[in-house]
């Protein structure tokens, strides 16, 4: 199997280059990647619990989906692609935010990301892949946010920088 490539890029998202995903974490490399929140009508986000053996952040509370662009896909492609290899299902997105941030994880490797923000709309139960995802649940953004101040150590780096500090990008309301 060929080891996933990422796409490296300049602190304005323009393609640097492409390297493989293990090998731009362990540079702690700037790559592009994506943040998928999905949102319920009661306004409730479905949250992913990542499976115990990932590489990283296995087992930790995140957004609904997350991952990196394949070379020549657009951000919401990639979004929709891998909400679906990873939660079951497809929906509309729309793009809110994107941002930079940088984390370094005790196994010795770092995110490095890009990352691009989007939203979309679910009313159903995913059918998760349990190679990619250990549970799943829908919570109110204030009870993510309650829970995050009391017990932080239980969600994924990116997530509590987004949550942080795009808060108003994702705490939107579906007209």
């Amino acid at each position: 199997m060929v080891e996933e490539q990422v796409i490296l890029v300049d602190e304005n998202d323009n393609k640097i280059g492409l390297m493989p995903k293990m090998e731009a974490h362990e540079k702690a490399l700037l790559h592009r990647a994506f943040s998928v929140f999905v949102f319920n009508d009661n306004n409730e986000l479905m949250l992913q619990q990542r499976a115990l053996h990932k590489y990283h952040s296995p087992g930790l509370w995140t957004n609904t989906c997350c991952s990196h662009q394949r070379d020549g896909e657009s951000n919401l492609d990639a979004g929709k692609r891998r909400l679906q290899e990873e939660m079951g299902f497809v929906t509309e997105l729309e793009e809110t935010t994107s941002f930079i941030y940088k984390a370094p994880f005790d196994n010795g490797l770092t995110e490095h990301e890009y990352d691009h923000v989007m939203i979309g709309y679910y009313n159903d139960a995913p059918q998760i892949n349990e190679d990619e995802v250990a549970d799943w649940k829908w919570m109110s953004l204030e009870d993510v946010k309650v829970d995050m101040a009391l017990h932080s150590e239980k969600y994924t780096a990116w997530f509590k920088i987004i949550f942080d500090k795009f808060y108003e990008f994702i705490n939107v309301k579906k007209s």
